[in-house]
Parts: C-alpha cells; structure tokens; sequence
C-alpha cells in the first residue's frame, strides 16, 4: 500500500499504474472520507475492492464543510490508525493531503470571504434538509468531491446511502458537469441496535447509543404503516406522525427535521408513486444524527444471480410468468445491440464506434408476455438468435462503455419495479436495492449437462461432458 500526501505523488504514481502493459486498463475505485475509518467505511472500500483493480481511500478533513459553530481543529485526526485500518482490507492507495495541498488554507482563516473557487450545487436541492441548518456545508461537499474526482480521475466512486442528500447532489453535479465517473450507492451499515454507524457516534454516551436507537426503529415502524395503508389518503402525513409518536417515548431527542422526498431530486412529495426517501435527523446530547429509509410504491423487483448452467434463464422466465412480472432479458439486451452494431457496419472492435452507437440506443420488450425485443423501434426478436450474433455478442458485452450503458436501461426499467431479472452482478451492481435476491447454483455435473445440450442445440458437438466439467471446475 502506498501513502501520498501530494498531488504530484498521487498521480506519477496513477499514471505509471495506467501506462504498464496490460491485458485491460486498471479500473481505479475512490473511496472519499475525513478519516476515523469505521465498519460503515469497510463497506464502502470492500465494494471498491471487489469492482476495480485499484482502490483509493482519500482522507482529507475538508475546512470548507465546517461551519463557524463546528471546531475545524477538534475533528478527530488518527492517520495512523487510518493508514493500519488500509492496509489491512487491501487499499491499494491513500491520499492524505493538507489544506495547503488543496488550495484551501485560505479558508482556515476567521476572516475568509470566498477565496477559493467553489461548486455551487441546485438550491432546491442545498435548501432543505441538512442544509436548512448547514447553508454551505453541500457547497463544501460539492468542491471537494469534484478535486478528487479530478486528481484521482476513478472509474467508480463510493459513497453511503446514510447520507442520501449528499448522495444525491453529488449524482447531480456529475451529471451536470458530464464526469466520466460512476457514483456507486452503497446501503447503510448499523449496530445491532439498528444505529446507523457514523463517526460522530463516538461522541454518544452509552445511555444515548441506547436511546438513538429510536431513530431507526422509528423508521421502520413508519415503512411498516406505509406499506400497509399506502392506498389510504394523507398516508404520508400519517407516516410522519408515526414517526414523531414513536421518537416522543424518548424525551432526550430532539427532532431537527423530518421529510419525504424524492430519493434523486430531493423535492418534498405529497404522495409516492414509485419510492421515496424518508429522512430524519435528531439531536441526542449535543451530537447530531442522521438517518433514513426508503419507502416504495411499487410490485418487487426480483434479482437471480448464480453461476453459468445453474438454470437462472429458465426458473427467471418461469417466476415472470407465474408473478406477472416482465422478464428482463438481459442477455437479449446485449444481443440486440450486438446485431445494431453488426448492422451498422462499424467493426465490433472499434469500442469507440460502438459506444457512439449505444449511448443513443433505446431497448424496449412488447408482445406476449414481453418476448419481443425492440430496439430503436426495430423487432429484431429473430435476429438477434442468427449464429453472427452469437459469435460477436462476447465481443461487444465485454466493452466497459456498453455495460454501462446497459445497466442505464436496465434500471430504468426497475424504477417502477415489477421486474425479474437475471445475469452477472445482478443484484449487486444494477439492482442493489432488488426487494428478494436469489443466488441460484447446481452441482458441477448438472451444470455441464445444461451446458452440453445447449451446445449442440447450437450444432457444436465437438466437445465432451468431461471436458465441460474440467473447464467449469477451473473457472
């Protein structure tokens, strides 16, 4: 693991990283933080391990999200415990930079007006919540967060749901401002209580660790309401009651704020017609705590992961048929835009062709029971199964830009739920926050047989049972 406290040494040592021969470029995961690393940051870093060949923990406690009531100095400050924590889990670089390093030792003074340039985020989305009572905090979050971004140039950046309105903003400012960047949203981490695990709950006393569990329970208890009277009217002020009723058997808190709002533009909802995010911050003593909930209005979305030749295509179509869900076929998916590309005439190779190409394609499913695949308004339904297809398909999935753009409409059609999918990562990178995941497997035997049948289906009966087996052993 390597430790950097400059911006010069942090990118000589990505751009030597980037530039050695290589199968594949690295993909590098950033993970942000102020340091006083806990289990909610574990998971965050995990995620980042399991998805890139490089992970970056940043650890720079930011003057510009203090306000002049919080003391900038009294921030907890443990690099070496920090930099221990790392190693451990397999970081492969921190960035420990000064306010110097960041241009931001202006900002330390008592008498600072504006002197570094900052990303200033949508008012209605900086206005309300945490930033009725921290009016420049998400402007502080917003500047840093793009800095990084710059110097660290990730593929994929990681941050907890338990800040839903940071989380937000920041999806917003890089969209806004077209970073190639992924904001991957990792769900909250909690104590056996049920707290939400934060670095200011080192600050609570036994007792109030106790008490604070209220937050979450309260939450819960409201989803509960929720679910069970969604179709009554005034369901949502009946939700905020609930949870003002539940946190008054604890007379110690005191409730800063309480919202429903849409989890993406953070504006207030009067109803919820697919999700909303419920989200509570109280005082216990003088620390502040946040928290929150989804509440969704919609059927489930069902996500079947597990390992080639378990069977996933055909118990997916089956649970689509007998639930009345619409059956993402995500295989078909990168087989249409295989054949868009095969069509068009750009070699499948040229990633560059082809992502110009899929950026502005639109798969859509229609017909019985949604078996026919549509693609910029063309059924290719048959063509898509021609054995070109299959022979190029590989080539084309395997393209980082296409697998992002499909993911893209693969959420887009679980926004409103009522969907079975089935594939690689399913329900750990497209549809996280799936209502019931299955990981569905079968024996080494069961799996090659599948395998085998549908091989010479396809007129390939150059191969045998026991080769299949060996080759599915080693992978």
């Amino acid at each position: 693991m390597r430790l950097f406290t400059t911006i010069a040494g942090l990118r000589s040592y990505l751009n030597l990283l980037q530039n050695e021969p290589q199968k594949s470029p690295y993909t590098i995961g950033l993970v942000p933080t102020m340091g006083a690393l806990h289990e909610g940051h574990l998971s965050l870093i995990k995620r980042a391990r399991e998805e890139n060949k490089i992970t970056v923990v940043s650890i720079f406690i930011n003057p510009l999200q203090f306000a002049p009531t919080e003391d900038f100095k009294q921030y907890p400050r443990q690099l070496e415990a920090d930099r221990k924590f790392c190693e451990k889990e397999g970081v492969d670089v921190i960035f420990a930079p000064t306010t110097e390093t960041m241009g931001m030792e202006n900002e330390l003074s008592t008498n600072a007006q504006n002197s570094t340039t900052t990303v200033v985020p949508p008012s209605t989305m900086t206005s309300i919540m945490c930033g009725v009572s921290r009016p420049k905090f998400f402007q502080g979050v917003a500047t840093i967060v793009t800095k990084l971004l710059n110097l660290v140039q990730p593929n994929n950046a990681y941050f907890g749901q338990k800040d839903a309105q940071q989380l937000a903003i920041i999806k917003q400012l890089v969209k806004d401002l077209s970073l190639p960047v992924n904001i991957v949203s990792c769900p909250i981490i909690r104590e056996n209580s049920g707290l939400a695990i934060s670095s200011r709950n080192q600050y609570l006393t036994s007792e109030q660790k106790e008490q604070a569990s209220i937050l979450y329970s309260s939450l819960c208890h409201s989803r509960q309401i929720f679910l069970e009277h969604r179709d009554t009217p005034n369901i949502l002020k009946k939700v905020k009651n609930a949870v003002k009723e539940k946190l008054a058997s604890q007379p110690k808190v005191k409730l800063e704020y309480l919202e429903i709002v849409d989890p993406e533009s953070l504006q207030p909802l009067e109803n919820i017609q697919n999700i909303g995010l419920l989200a509570i911050a109280a005082y216990f003593g003088p620390c502040r705590l946040i928290d929150n909930i989804l509440l969704r209005n919609r059927k489930p979305i069902i996500a079947i992961d597990g390992p080639a030749g378990a069977g996933k295509s055909t118990v997916t179509k089956l649970v689509g048929q007998n639930l009345g869900l619409l059956y993402l076929d995500t295989g078909a998916m990168y087989r249409a835009v295989t054949w868009m590309v095969l069509q068009s005439g750009v070699p499948v190779d040229d990633q560059a062709q082809v992502a110009e190409l899929v950026s502005q394609c639109k798969i859509s499913f229609n017909g019985p029971e949604n078996s026919h695949v549509i693609i910029n308004d063309q059924d290719v339904t048959v063509e898509i199964r021609s054995r070109e297809v299959t022979n190029n398909v590989s080539t084309i999935a395997a393209q980082p830009t296409v697998r992002y753009f499909m993911v893209k409409q693969q959420q887009q059609f679980g926004t409103k739920g009522g969907i079975v999918a089935e594939g690689r990562d399913i329900g750990t990178h497209v549809f996280p926050n799936a209502e019931v995941k299955i990981f569905l497997t079968a024996s080494v035997t069961e799996r090659s047989r599948r395998r085998l049948l549908e091989l010479q289906q396809k007129g390939e009966t150059n191969i045998s049972l026991e080769e299949l087996e060996k080759d599915i052993i080693l992978r």
